[in-house]
């Protein structure tokens, strides 16, 4: 039990209504047994049927919706294409969500990005790690046809192997990186740093200076590294559990994926998603 325990579950959403759909059942499914959970989206939506999508989930989860700004998406892919621009209001987002985290005196904050899928045990098995800040692993392929990788890294902007004190050729930082990608699936807690996507954080973090705002002289894509450079430069140590990996919906060909990973994790079949949210 986690003694009733006030927890923030958040993110800010712009998002394809099928996709969306998909992120409202695994809500639906987060086993919450002994958390106090509320709920706070921002709504980016440029489709009206995810917003109204959206605002319908707000309206029985007990959630606070709050409007943003709607600016057009850069490219193709707003989620994809990462400028200065858009580092900065994702950010300014995700610091908004702190604030009222910090206001409400929520006991730990856990971000979920609109396009993941998580096992129902994930935030009752965070909570029960007592970290400062740690992540649930999920597994993406960056290019359709190419491998996959983690979204957690351990230097820089996407490092994930240990550069040692020379510098490595090609086939050395293959190997490494593979050593480090096996590690991680394997379950298990392992430090890191950097991570993103479902993340929970804690009221010490919460109550910090840690924010998400782009820092002025790093070129790092996406708002992310900017706040573990941030977290870490005050000192909160970062991790990833690997017990109940989540599904990352990168791009609308993932859907395929979608019901497999309810079935293994047993998901409940809910009216409110069947019916199609009318």
């Amino acid at each position: 039990m986690m003694d009733g325990k006030r927890i923030l579950i958040a993110a800010p959403v712009r998002e394809k209504p099928e996709i969306l759909k998909e992120y409202a059942e695994s809500l639906f499914n987060l086993n919450c047994e002994g958390i106090r959970a509320d709920f706070l989206f921002i709504d980016d939506n440029t489709d009206k049927e995810s917003a109204r999508l959206l605002k319908k989930l707000a309206e029985i989860l007990p959630c606070t919706l709050i409007n943003g700004d709607r600016q057009p998406a850069c490219g193709t892919d707003y989620k994809h294409k990462w400028d200065n621009g858009t580092i900065s209001r994702v950010g300014e987002y995700r610091n908004r969500i702190l604030g009222f985290a910090r206001d409400g005196n929520y006991d730990s904050l856990f971000f979920v990005d609109s396009d993941l899928l998580l096992h129902p045990n994930t935030l009752i098995h965070l909570s029960k790690q007592k970290k400062d800040i740690i992540s649930e692993i999920y597994w993406t392929r960056w290019a359709p046809s190419g491998p996959f990788y983690p979204q957690v890294w351990l230097y820089d902007n996407y490092t994930q192997y240990e550069p040692g004190g020379a510098a490595l050729g090609p086939d050395k930082v293959r190997e490494k990186t593979k050593e480090f990608h096996s590690m991680l699936k394997k379950p298990g807690v392992y430090k890191v740093g950097g991570l993103g996507g479902g993340t929970l954080i804690s009221k010490k973090v919460i109550n910090s200076n840690v924010s998400f705002s782009r820092i002025y002289n790093l070129s790092f894509a996406g708002e992310d590294r900017h706040f573990c450079v941030r977290a870490a430069v005050n000192d909160f140590e970062m991790y990833v559990d690997t017990t109940f990996p989540a599904y990352h919906i990168y791009r609308i060909s993932d859907l395929a994926g979608c019901r497999e990973f309810k079935d293994r994790c047993s998901y409940k079949k809910l009216e409110f998603i069947s019916g199609g949210c009318t």
